[in-house]
């Protein structure tokens, strides 16, 4: 539902209230306001003109020359190619200097040798959809239909210095499906009162009764039916003001009749519909269920085929509409319709849901139907809309409402105690605050001895038992004021211990990187038992006194043989891109001679061979790379909350793995695991192709203090980037390098990364070029050249001193 905040003025008074904050209100009362949108969209400069003149270019044919009075001393020329411009309109113009949609400013130009000092403007231009244009405006500018004086702000007119609050209705809160029932709302939420359209009719001697009868044969689909006769009205647009109202609820206008109907289902929530009585064919509405295969034609021009629990309204013999969904072309108003047949019915929700479901229509009317409608506004909706007809068509209101049936406007008793609310709600409010409460919702009660017997209106079909009258209570009293209160009794909540969710965390993060978890075996081989272990120094290998193979004789102290073996059984079987993590436990001790039991660790262990990622149809492959791993496990650091600067992968050598491919990593200068490629013999062993391996301490890993997150504003002024590439001894760490940049950076220094290595012929003997790209930023203001150029200095200089680097030539 989209609410114009402008058109909510005229039920509740709420100046003194933004719509920003009415949003927030109303949101916290338990409706959703899923936006509010500015509908001028930054628009400035926008004004009323008159077109004093209007003629050919001479260089141009579909160009117009026009001089327009905006209220300023002299007439300004404007270059026009609408084709609809023309001499005497009154056009919305944006001057020189004008702000338009998208930060579209409006300038001094020439065209075609013509100078041109603003735009006329079509409505589109100004920010409205297309799809909500009137026809009448759809092509061209826009021309005001009533005369209004030059110079003054266009916006006001076309009700653009408004907001639109975007309701996202729950089912039960259909009522809100209105401008009436927002207005309810509003008015409970501040304490204030709701001022009601008072429809004023002036009928004619004419009777209606005279004109047409209306019988119901299907009373259960039907309850209640109205027809009101409104003779002698001109077709044309509708007045301004109400299609711009229209516009902001996202309802296209179409002419006044239609819009009048259509403004009574946004006001009043209650869908009406305008038949074109000269073309109903007959004196008489008969409302039945259509006959099994029973064709219509609808307003979109589509033949429908009916069923037999389809609802339609007849003309006695065919079917002229569908009941709550859509109407029929052959009774549509049109420009030469003079009389016209209103309809104010209560039709039942399931019966419409059904129909509009199997024809596939779905419609504002339909939507309000299928979730129900107040069956007290149905005749006053009817009556207001014969009244606006007779004031913006010329039209006649003929005596009386032809009726059929009847639909139970009574209101709902529902009782409910002060003990009982303060009971689910933990609250202690007093009868007079509970009845004060009732009284803002506008409904009416008897209360004795904290009894409270409550009249619901009809408006609110969704309160029928108790528990709904106590959250009407806690949402006005305020679900923020409710206090917290703590179950009574002797258990304990349960919930995951740190290392629990952290360990959890790792499972999840690996499995949504493209990882496949694995289990293998804590026992192994004799040959394998301290292989890839971090520190096999000293550790001595544990055996098990009776073994049930040498295959399964020793506990592990690494997860890496294990899922090499796992790597080995899948590329063996044609399963060549492999990814698989394990969360295990590895079993150390230092005693030759076991006494005591070995100490238990949990690792984090990971093998990657084959492709990465691989695109069939594109042809597109990445192969798994020791960055592919290295990002996986930065990844993981990233989620558990490490900073990235206290993270180091350091170049290493280890047994089992590629001397120029391995690294151990450390946290805070704290070793965490290593990562690297398996070394080819080994890969030759286990009959695998190129793969990569990390292993990771989770108790260590879990163990690092992590500061609370917090979260940066976004950046507001613009950053400053520069490159270097720095000539250094092939020896040199690119690490040492960016932990060198880092530190001279300072606080402008926000990012720092490696983009480019080279070694060659261009290069001399020993030395390599590292290229990085520093970006600086003040989150305080716009950096200047001489702030970076002084801070980029410091960088240089130190490298120099630190590192021996120098600036590539």
């Amino acid at each position: 539902m989209f609410v114009s905040y402008n058109w909510l003025k005229e039920y509740v008074d709420i100046n003194d209230i933004s719509a920003e904050k009415l949003a927030d209100l109303i949101t916290k009362s338990g409706i959703e306001v899923e936006g509010v949108e500015t509908l001028n969209k930054g628009i400035s400069g926008v004004v009323v003109g008159h077109v004093v003149e209007c003629g050919q270019h001479p260089n141009a044919d579909k160009l117009r020359v026009t001089k327009v009075d905006i209220g300023e001393e002299e007439l300004v020329q404007i270059v026009c190619g609408a084709p609809n411009v023309a001499q005497g309109q009154t056009v919305a113009v944006a001057k020189v200097g004008a702000v338009l949609p998208g930060n579209f400013k409006i300038k001094k130009a020439k065209l075609r040798g013509e100078a041109s000092h603003g735009m006329i403007c079509s409505l589109s231009e100004l920010g409205i959809d297309s799809k909500l244009v009137a026809k009448t405006y759809s092509e061209g500018i826009f021309v005001f239909p009533t005369a209004v004086t030059p110079g003054q702000d266009a916006l006001e007119y076309l009700n653009l210095h408004d907001h639109v609050l975007e309701l996202g209705l729950t089912p039960n809160r259909a009522d809100c499906l209105s401008m009436l029932g927002v207005a309810y709302e509003v008015a409970a939420i501040l304490g204030k009162d709701v001022k009601t359209p008072q429809p004023e009719i002036t009928e004619a001697a004419e009777k209606t009764s005279d004109y047409i009868s209306v019988s119901i044969d299907a009373k259960k689909e039907n309850p209640y039916y109205a027809a009101r006769i409104v003779k002698d009205v001109k077709v044309g647009p509708s007045p301004l003001w109400m299609q711009t109202r229209l516009m902001a609820a996202g309802i296209r206008p179409i002419s006044n009749i239609v819009d009048i109907t259509n403004y009574m289902l946004l006001e009043y929530g209650t869908p009406l519909h305008g038949f074109d009585y000269d073309r109903i064919g007959s004196k008489e509405i008969v409302v039945r269920l259509a006959k099994q295969d029973e064709e219509i034609v609808t307003l979109d021009d589509a033949t429908r085929k009916l069923n037999d629990h389809h609802l339609v309204i007849t003309n006695g013999k065919e079917p002229i509409a569908v009941a709550g969904v859509m109407g029929g072309a052959t009774s549509e108003v049109q420009d030469d319709t003079t009389t016209v047949l209103i309809e104010a019915a209560y039709f039942d929700a399931q019966t419409v849901r059904q129909a509009s479901k199997d024809l596939g229509l779905r419609s504002e009317a339909s939507s309000r139907f299928e979730k129900g409608i107040d069956p007290k506004r149905v005749k006053a909706a009817c009556d207001r809309a014969a009244a606006l007809m007779a004031e913006l068509a010329g039209g006649t209101v003929l005596e009386g409402v032809v009726e059929a049936g009847e639909v139970n406007t009574e209101a709902t008793t529902v009782s409910v105690t002060a003990d009982r609310i303060n009971a689910v709600l933990g609250t202690s409010l007093t009868s007079d605050e509970v009845g004060a409460i009732f009284t803002r919702l506008q409904f009416a009660y008897k209360e004795e001895a904290g009894n409270f017997t409550v009249e619901v209106p009809t408006r609110r079909w969704d309160i029928t038992i108790s528990e709904d009258l106590i959250e009407e209570v806690a949402r006005l009293f305020g679900y923020d004021e409710i206090p917290t209160t703590l179950p009574v009794g002797a258990s304990t909540p349960g919930t995951l211990t740190e290392y629990q969710y952290k360990r959890r965390m790792m499972r999840r993060f690996m499995e949504g990187a493209g990882m496949y978890q694995a289990k293998t075996y804590a026992l192994t081989s004799s040959e394998k038992s301290l292989q890839y272990a971090f520190n096999n120094e000293g550790l001595y290998p544990v055996t098990l006194k009776m073994p049930m193979s040498e295959e399964r004789s020793q506990l592990r102290t690494s997860l890496i043989p294990h899922l090499l073996e796992v790597v080995h059984y899948n590329q063996s079987r044609q399963m060549e891109d492999v990814a698989i993590y394990e969360i295990g436990k590895v079993f150390l001790t230092k005693e030759e001679n076991l006494e005591n039991l070995p100490e238990e660790k949990e690792r984090l262990a990971g093998a990657i061979s084959g492709n990465w990622h691989e695109n069939k149809w594109q042809g597109e492959k990445k192969a798994a790379d020791f960055f592919v791993a290295k990002g996986l496990l930065e990844g993981l650091f990233a989620k558990l909350g490490i900073d990235a600067d206290t993270v180091t992968f350091k170049q290493d050598e280890r047994e089992g793995l590629h001397p120029g491919r391995t690294a151990s990593i450390y946290i805070n200068d704290t070793f965490i695991g290593c990562i690297g490629q398996v070394h080819p013999t080994e890969e030759k062993a286990y009959e695998i192709s190129e793969t990569y391996v990390f292993e990771l301490d989770v108790d260590a890993l879990i163990s690092i203090n992590v500061e609370a997150l917090a979260y940066d504003k976004l950046p507001r002024y613009p950053s400053m980037t520069r490159d270097i590439a720095l000539v250094v001894e092939e020896t040199v760490q690119a690490g040492t390098l960016q932990s060198v940049i880092k530190e001279a950076g300072g606080e402008l220094l926000k990012d720092v990364h490696l983009f480019d290595v080279y070694q060659g012929e261009h290069m001399e003997a020993g030395k390599k070029s590292l290229a990085f790209s520093l970006r600086y930023y003040n989150d305080e203001q716009t950096l200047t050249e001489e702030e970076v150029t002084k801070a980029h200095q410091i960088v240089l200089d130190a490298l120099a001193e630190k590192a021996g680097a120098t600036l590539r030539g």
